[in-house]
């Protein structure tokens, strides 16, 4: 199953030019994406892959990559094509785990979203995509708060995947 995970503002937002505005003030956030992740394959983008000193996991994390990208450190593994890699996982667990651009490119093939929602606008700059149309809220584990800002987990299913 093809996952993405986030978290966003009010706005859909997930980081501003100086990274994620909340980075370290929502340990229970920090908990849970790694607990969700903890199991299946990790994808991200070149930008957020720069973010980590080394893989999600200790195992092998896979970054979409362009053509001239430099060589990626041990065990991040380049991605050339983003649709073939997810077209061969889709039969596992895969983690989209960012950023903006490789969330646009990757939604329309998610079947289910992990979201954090914050409460409050935090003038982000990357974006999350909209998704209220193509996913219906499955689970909502209501509010909490950490370093005075008020979040939510929340699990989205694709409309047309929900089992009745």
């Amino acid at each position: 199953m093809i996952r993405l995970i986030a978290a966003v503002d009010s706005q859909l937002g997930i980081a501003n030019d100086h990274g994620i505005p909340w980075q370290g003030k929502l340990p229970r956030d920090t908990a849970r994406f790694h607990q969700l992740t903890s199991e299946g394959v990790i994808v991200m983008g070149y930008q957020t892959y720069k973010e980590y000193d080394k893989p999600l996991h200790d195992r092998e994390n896979f970054v979409v990559t362009r053509p001239d990208t430099e060589e990626l450190r041990p065990s991040f593994t380049a991605v050339p094509d983003l649709a073939s890699f997810l077209e061969q996982h889709k039969n596992g667990d895969v983690w989209v785990i960012g950023g903006a651009a490789l969330f646009a490119d990757s939604i329309s093939m998610a079947e289910e979203l992990a979201i954090t929602r914050l409460d409050g606008d935090f003038q982000c700059t990357k974006f999350f995509p909209r998704f209220n149309e193509s996913f219906e809220l499955v689970d909502d584990l209501g509010w909490y708060v950490e370093n005075d800002i008020s979040f939510r987990f929340q699990t989205w299913q694709r409309r047309n995947s929900i089992k009745a």
